[in-house]
């Protein structure tokens, strides 16, 4: 099965329970147009309208994840107006996810189905490969600043 398009997202603590919220899935970014498109097309004219994607693992297991769109907002009645994907803690259970790994969603050649992959976060994914500039002095001892990546980003 092979991959055409994928978007990867850094997983927070609260996507991985850590925090004991009570959300449902990770969000989807509605201003992010490229995702949207890139999972299936949601009627914004139904209330809750969902999708069931079909995710294969590295393993070859197939995880049925719902892609939803609570708008209740936009039907008055509730405050929800958000994209999700839910259904995700027994496979980020399994993969003992953690804040900072990051969860990889492709697009393969069979219509509607995904591949997952969860990608465990190390010092080497994280740091970043582009030396600091010259003109900084920092005093001897000062740690490196780390940038992480947060949200959703396209692979290419």
């Amino acid at each position: 099965m092979s991959a055409s398009e994928s978007f990867a997202k850094v997983l927070s603590a609260n996507d991985v329970g850590a925090t004991g919220g009570h959300q449902a899935g990770i969000c989807i970014p509605k201003k992010n147009n490229d995702l949207l498109k890139f999972f299936p097309r949601l009627d914004a004219s139904l209330k809750n309208p969902d999708a069931w994607i079909f995710c294969h693992d590295e393993n070859g297991k197939v995880w049925k994840l719902r892609y939803v769109s609570y708008n209740g907002k936009l039907h008055g009645s509730s405050t929800r107006n958000e994209y999700r994907i839910t259904h995700l803690s027994s496979y980020l259970k399994k993969g003992n996810a953690q804040e900072d790994d990051t969860l990889v969603f492709s697009k393969t050649s069979q219509g509607k189905d995904y591949t997952i992959r969860l990608m465990k976060n190390t010092p080497a994914t994280i740091k970043p490969n582009i030396p600091e500039p010259l003109s900084v002095a920092k005093p001897k001892g000062t740690p490196r600043r780390i940038v992480k990546l947060r949200g959703w980003r396209r692979i290419h």
